[in-house]
């Protein structure tokens, strides 16, 4: 195969539209614009951000002020009455939490939050207590370290 015996596809190619010519075009006269309004006058371009007038989407959304979520501290929870599977006089360590499935992530941390009641006498430690929590814990005979 030479360079002089390419041919294209039959198909591949197609004839430049013709706009605005006599009768053989097809588009006459209005030359495929419609009629009247924005897009039929001569040198009209909208851009794809232009909503008629309307206040545009970057005008509507609020841009103000400095949003501190990004760095808040999340801590992973867990409740003093799920404490309660472990034995009696056992340390709880974050460790041993991950292992029992009672804490997937530990994000910021863990904290202990006094809700249900303990029955068990545990040495607990984690990042962060809630004050029902140590009292909780306490009121066992058990003991609180903060990590």
């Amino acid at each position: 195969m030479k360079l002089n015996e390419l041919k294209t596809n039959p198909g591949s190619t197609h004839r430049r539209k013709i706009v605005g010519r006599g009768p053989g075009s097809g588009n006459g006269k209005t030359a495929g614009r419609g009629e009247k309004g924005q897009k039929a006058r001569s040198g009209a371009s909208i851009k794809p951000w232009f909503e008629g007038g309307q206040n545009p989407l970057y005008k509507r959304i609020p841009r103000r002020g400095f949003n501190n979520a990004r760095f808040t501290t999340r801590y992973a929870v867990v409740n003093v009455e799920d404490l309660n599977i472990f034995e009696d006089n056992t340390t709880v360590t974050p460790e041993l939490l991950r292992e029992k499935g009672l804490v997937k992530k530990e994000l910021n941390g863990i904290k202990i939050l006094g809700s249900g009641e303990l029955t068990k006498k545990l040495v607990v430690k984690a990042n962060v207590f809630t004050n029902t929590a140590i009292a909780k814990i306490e009121s066992n005979g058990g003991k609180v370290e903060v990590i």
